[in-house]
């Protein structure tokens, strides 16, 4: 039994019967995969698809799959098209027949510019590109849903520190910490979204998405993290020796430039800053060699992390940077990682900012906010047919091309583009979806990436990270 390893039984229901709906004399069927407008979003960055065509698309049918195959989806009361997936062995070698086009990986796309496009390389073959809709719209949606996620709080967060840093661009890499491995559903989904969010960012405690990084894309080592405490490592201790726990994590990781983070609102926050990292620990932490990050972890998010920088500031001073913000000693800094999204990260930042306190004293964690808290409707992803290609019963003398579409008149933002899809973007960085054969083969950017099989095009992860900074 392969089960959970078979292809074939990785579509939805109602895709096993929908061989049998086509008009007779089809032989192709042309579809894409876009963002469509109306979304959270008006902009996404592509990414995931590499990894997911790696990991799965190159893994050929066995025989023995299709039997298994037919008799569970014929137990599950649906028609099963055994002919066909036997032509896929038989003539195929077990690789899926279809031709996948897309746009390179991490480019920042408007909403409603086709993403990918797919069709069949064989014209026995015509309900395939759809039957495969369910596995590509989740290879895609994800990791792209993330990654613009992970993208919009880059910029809400260079915005702050462009305004408030005289040195903004070493630090911003490290602002947005993905926390989010334990939301996740499974560890598939922390290794692709761990992995969409390291395209902006470098600090992680997503150990797998470092994983998936490397193994489809080739990252060296594209994330870092630090020593850090939990609850449980500070409360094993008890309340009464809560300093004894700090000191501990400062002299266990501190000192020679490294960084420290310490969770210190397992009792009370304002006596652990006031008390015992402003007092009973006060000259550890400026004479340790290192930088001892402090963490809130409960309350208001947008309002405690303010209130212990400016504790902070009190008692260890600031200093005025170039752009007139303070700014903490080298020595101590503060993450904030409890109930951070977009709005409270936005929200904070600007409280920092109307106190004149420079957003390089902080730092973000994003857990479930990151990973699990999307869906495919916050960017509206959908795929839908563009094209088919029919036999002279249907459409004339020769098998044509001939555009389908949606035109839905209860809701127009759910209509489809019609045509076989080409995708431009001049130099005024004016993006167009046009259909193909409008402009020269060198200016589409739907670029193939999959045929029958093979992997067309490898993107390091590097690249796909240089293309988000062409927005």
């Amino acid at each position: 039994m392969t089960l959970f390893n078979n292809p074939i039984l990785d579509s939805d229901s109602y895709k096993y019967s929908h061989f049998l709906q086509y008009p007779p004399g089809t032989l192709n069927v042309s579809s894409y995969i876009e963002a469509r407008p109306g979304g959270k979003f008006d902009k996404s960055v592509f990414f995931g698809l590499q990894g997911f065509l790696k990991r799965y698309f190159t893994q050929p049918i066995a025989p023995q799959m299709i039997d298994e195959a037919e008799e569970i989806i014929g137990a599950h009361g649906l028609p099963f098209n055994r002919e066909g997936f036997a032509r896929i062995v038989a003539q195929h070698g077990g690789f899926w027949p279809v031709e996948i086009e897309a746009l390179p990986e991490g480019l920042v796309v408007p909403a409603g510019i086709p993403l990918v496009q797919i069709r069949a390389t064989d014209d026995q073959l015509p309900w395939l590109p759809s039957f495969l809709e369910t596995q590509l719209l989740r290879a895609v949606w994800y990791p792209t849903t993330v990654a613009t996620l992970s993208w919009h709080a880059k910029q809400v967060i260079a915005d702050h520190l462009n305004r408030t840093c005289d040195d903004p661009d070493p630090v911003l890499p490290f602002r947005l910490h993905d926390f989010g491995a334990r939301g996740t559903t499974s560890k598939e989904q922390s290794q692709i979204g761990g992995a969409a969010h390291l395209v902006n960012f470098m600090g992680t405690d997503t150990v797998q998405g470092l994983l998936w990084a490397k193994q489809y894309y080739g990252a060296d080592m594209p994330g870092f993290s630090i020593p850090a405490a939990e609850h449980s490592t500070m409360t094993a201790w008890g309340e009464a020796r809560e300093t004894d726990a700090y000191r501990n994590m400062v002299e266990q990781f501190g000192g020679d430039g490294r960084l420290v983070a310490v969770v210190s609102d397992s009792y009370d926050i304002y006596h652990a800053v006031k008390q015992i990292w402003g007092t009973q620990l006060k000259s550890l932490v400026e004479g340790n060699g290192g930088t001892v990050v402090v963490r809130p972890d409960s309350g208001d998010p947008t309002r405690v992390p303010v209130d212990v920088l400016e504790m902070l500031m009190e008692i260890f001073g600031s200093r005025r940077n170039g752009k007139g913000f303070r700014v903490l000693p080298d020595y101590i800094r503060v993450i904030q990682g409890d109930g951070m999204d977009l709005p409270t990260i936005g929200q904070l930042l600007n409280n920092l900012t109307e106190r004149g306190i420079s957003a390089e004293n902080i730092a973000f964690g994003m857990g479930a906010g990151l990973l699990q808290k999307v869906n495919r409707d916050d960017l509206r992803f959908a795929q839908k047919a563009n094209a088919v290609l029919a036999n002279a019963g249907r459409y004339g003398d020769d098998p044509v091309w001939t555009d389908v579409r949606k035109t839905v008149k209860t809701d127009p933002s759910k209509s489809s583009k019609a045509g076989i899809q080409a995708v431009t973007r001049g130099q005024d960085g004016v993006w167009t979806s046009v259909k193909a054969g409008m402009v020269p083969v060198s200016a589409n950017l739907l670029e193939p990436v999959y045929r029958n099989g093979k992997i067309l095009r490898d993107q390091t992860f590097e690249d796909v990270r240089a293309n988000t900074l062409l927005a």
